[in-house]
């Protein structure tokens, strides 16, 4: 009796030393990042978005990048932490709690790089007065905002679960419903992209499902590294059969996503003349980098996660970062491929306004990436991202995150 006491207490030493100094840096780090990305937005907003690396040719840039690559951040997530609750099977030890508010942070890191990439944040207001809702824009953003809601709905719930105020059916009943949400935040962002006939890169069905594995991909290798992180300072008493569990679960979320990749590519490149254009500029033209980074990442990934004896911890989380980096890659070729390749031969007057690289004409506008991120995008895409550092640390430290009995 007093051996498990001692293990006990030594358990929480590590939470203690956790929620101290080194989670005030992170939370004051965080804040001044901030900070900065805010007064680069006003600056941003003060200069007009011709600061940014976006034209006319290419009108979506890192901002929407990033807003895809949060939603899917925070759809899986949700999905690792609902799936147990609403079929009954037995979780991972505890991390529910845990996936949900990484969902939070990540989703409000998504709604905010909406609104920056608005221009002014005034354009939100009038997105809602003069909204069109056959627009498959407007559906994300009523989808999204919904969606945060439930998230926030779902943990408090989960709270009162753990104190005894809610039965296990209704858990069940609201971890079903935040399960299918999740799914369709992805499925909506998708169709934006894939209801684009003009694009030759995001007109397609497969979108959809594959924006649901990649946010699959993603949100399990962040709750892994989450998890394995707090369970090494002591605030997560997590078995390592948990750890492995996730990490098998991660690899054959890849493995379902390269192989959509390949549907993909097979499709597109099939028959060559037509659409081999595509497939070229993945593999070998200015894309080519993150092609490689993803497949390459990918693939490392998932013998990680099938190799009992690689199965560490460190190299689970080098695992997992590469799938997150992959999948980056990925919205990046998704959003920048379908600049890349023009639909029209004249689109319109060639200035510095309307198109990077206009010196030479059309010819030198499209031999490399049409858009590359300017540095204050950069800037404010560092403040969104440390927001949701900043939000993942205060639960952290003000919210009852760490797992209870879930017998």
């Amino acid at each position: 009796m007093k051996e498990n006491n001692s293990a006990a207490k030594a358990a929480k030493l590590p939470a203690a030393k956790f929620g101290g100094r080194g989670l005030f840096v992170a939370i004051v780090v965080a804040a001044v990042l901030v900070v900065a990305g805010v007064a680069l937005w006003v600056y941003q907003l003060a200069g007009g978005m011709v600061q940014t690396g976006m034209r006319n040719f290419d009108s979506w840039g890192l901002y929407i990048t990033c807003f895809m690559f949060f939603v899917g951040l925070s759809a899986g997530g949700l999905i690792i932490s609902s799936v147990p609750k609403a079929f009954g099977i037995s979780g991972f030890g505890g991390i529910s709690k845990v996936a949900v508010w990484t969902s939070i942070a990540s989703t409000v890191c998504a709604i905010a790089f909406v609104v920056v990439d608005l221009g002014q944040p005034l354009r939100l207001w009038e997105l809602f007065i003069y909204s069109n809702l056959n627009s498959p824009l407007m559906w994300d953003i009523v989808v999204l905002g919904t969606y945060l809601i439930l998230s926030c709905i779902y943990l408090w719930a989960q709270l009162r679960a753990e104190q005894g105020k809610i039965g296990h059916k209704a858990l069940r009943v609201i971890s079903t419903i935040a399960l299918v949400c999740a799914i369709l935040v992805h499925s909506v962002t998708a169709w934006i992209f894939g209801l684009q006939q003009g694009r030759e890169m995001w007109h397609t069905a497969l979108l959809a499902p594959w924006f649901v594995s990649s946010a699959l991909v993603c949100g399990t290798g962040l709750v892994l590294i989450v998890s394995v992180i707090l369970r090494k300072v002591g605030y997560l008493s997590l078995d390592q059969k948990h750890v492995v569990n996730l990490g098998k679960l991660l690899g054959a979320f890849v493995c379902v996503d390269l192989y959509f990749f390949g549907c993909d590519l097979l499709t597109e490149g099939f028959p060559a003349a037509s659409g081999a254009a595509v497939v070229d500029m993945l593999a070998f033209g200015p894309l080519a980098p993150f092609f490689w980074i993803e497949v390459i990442g990918c693939i490392v990934c998932a013998v990680i996660c099938f190799t009992p004896k690689l199965r560490t911890n460190v190299l689970l989380i080098v695992a997992s970062a590469l799938a997150i980096v992959g999948i980056f890659c990925k919205r990046v070729q998704l959003l920048v491929g379908g600049f890349q390749l023009p639909n029209l031969d004249l689109p319109g007057v060639v200035t510095p306004l309307t198109v990077t690289h206009w010196e030479a004409g059309m010819t030198e506008a499209y031999a490399g990436m049409v858009y590359w991120p300017t540095p204050i995008e950069f800037g404010v895409a560092l403040g969104v991202i440390a927001l949701g550092a900043l939000i993942l640390c205060l639960g952290l430290r003000c919210l009852p995150l760490k797992p209870a009995d879930e017998s």
